[in-house]
């Protein structure tokens, strides 16, 4: 199956988790990255048991506090 990860169309085997995809793309601080597939965020907890499918557009994104 074709999943297009950060702009880049990539093939995969059809039934890839999420965290075999987070694996598979070397995401750094795993624990820390919030995902969204098809423009939807990804709640923490069905981060484990999302299934992804053909044509899902996943975006890894982090979020960093800072300040004056």
């Amino acid at each position: 199956m074709t999943i297009t990860v950060a702009g880049e169309k990539k093939e995969y085997k059809d039934g890839l988790t999420l965290p075999e995809l987070i694996e598979l793309e070397n995401v750094d601080m795993p624990e820390y990255v919030t995902v969204s597939i098809n423009e939807e965020f990804v709640a923490t907890e069905d981060k484990p048991k999302t299934v992804l499918k053909d044509g899902d557009n996943v975006e890894f994104l982090y979020f960093m506090g800072g300040g004056c």
